[in-house]
């Protein structure tokens, strides 16, 4: 196994391993053993095995999500072993294989694999597009596109966007449709946030135009300054949702990607150090805890029961982002303006 470089994240090789721990013998990553699977979280899974230099598991999820790729470009949103959990297609769950597809380029340099896996990148963005709405927003969902577009997925999405175009122009295969709808998208996150879904009271409402690449600059923080009373809580984490007592291991830790990408990684590091209460022995990390006040309900402090696969990514990706120096480090921090 390739050692992380930094020491202070030594210890997410152990996280890395408890995440590959649950990966099934065909490739799918589901969130905990025997739990259901979607194409999001694998690929945020698979992200991290390639930073703990687990490569060829991380690319055994990526075959697994492309042998299950349907005609249209998309994925149904869950899968339960051999089964479609939920038949529902999310645009974004859909499209941010193409993050993490230039995320494993970056860490293993594998031109044929991004070569063989272009088929697969180029029908899920050109699927997700046609989602796009009058306004610039991309409805999240490819079933019943009258249901409306999330800022946090348009947000993702954003970003999957930018990296389909990348891998595009990396292999000679130039897609300007594609540029100009994300160029839409932005101008629809930073100008007409009133055309999406109203999920304030969501952590990821908050912070995803920031992480998406979106909003830099004094733009972003001030955007991050608006709400941080509202989700930080100092000394344990970002809470879920604003109004309830939950903090999550991987809202703090997307949170300190974003902090990251704006460029003030001491905060970010404080965040991603308040979140090692919820790491379990095997390295994994508990979803997040209940707390009331300064107080937590101990031993029964996590509000959930399991060690989600993402969840623990999630964790990785951070420490990975602020403690090293190789290329895949940079992926949500080096995004150029739109």
């Amino acid at each position: 196994m390739v050692v992380i470089e930094s020491p202070l994240i030594a210890t997410m090789r152990q996280t890395v391993d408890a995440i590959a721990s649950v990966q099934r013998a065909d490739g799918c990553i589901p969130w905990v053993p025997g739990g259901k699977a979607d194409p999001w979280n694998l690929v945020e899974a698979a992200m991290a095995l390639d930073l703990g230099g687990r490569h060829a598991d991380a690319r055994r999820a990526y075959e697994w999500l492309a042998a299950r790729q349907l005609p249209h470009g998309g994925w149904h949103a869950y899968y339960q072993g051999d089964d479609v959990l939920d038949p529902a297609f999310d645009t974004n769950v859909s499209a941010y294989v193409a993050v993490g597809m230039w995320h494993h380029y970056l860490a293993t340099g594998d031109q044929d694999f991004l070569t063989a896996m272009w088929p697969v990148v180029e029908a899920t963005a050109d699927h997700v597009i046609e989602f796009q709405l009058p306004g610039g927003q991309i409805a999240w969902r490819a079933d019943d596109p009258d249901d409306g577009a999330l800022l946090t997925g348009s947000s993702s999405i954003h970003l999957s966007l930018h990296y389909a175009s990348t891998i595009a122009a990396h292999l000679g295969k130039e897609r300007p449709d594609w540029v100009r709808a994300r160029a839409a998208l932005a101008d629809a996150i930073r100008h007409r946030e009133d055309g999406f879904l109203d999920k304030r009271r969501w952590a990821m409402d908050w912070y995803y135009p920031v992480l998406g690449g979106v909003l830099r600059g004094d733009e972003a923080r001030a955007r991050i300054a608006e709400r941080w009373d509202a989700f930080v809580v100092p000394g344990l984490g970002v809470r879920c949702v604003s109004d309830r007592p939950w903090v999550t291991a991987a809202e703090t830790c997307e949170l300190a990607l974003a902090l990251d990408a704006i460029g003030e990684p001491d905060r970010a590091r404080e965040l991603v150090a308040w979140v090692q209460f919820l790491r379990h022995d095997d390295g994994s990390y508990w979803c997040g805890a209940n707390f009331e006040g300064e107080r937590f309900d101990l031993p029964g402090q996590h509000y959930t029961n399991d060690q989600p696969t993402w969840n623990s990514a999630a964790v990785v990706l951070a420490s990975h982002a602020l403690d090293s120096a190789a290329p895949a480090a940079s992926i949500f921090r080096d995004l150029p303006p739109v």
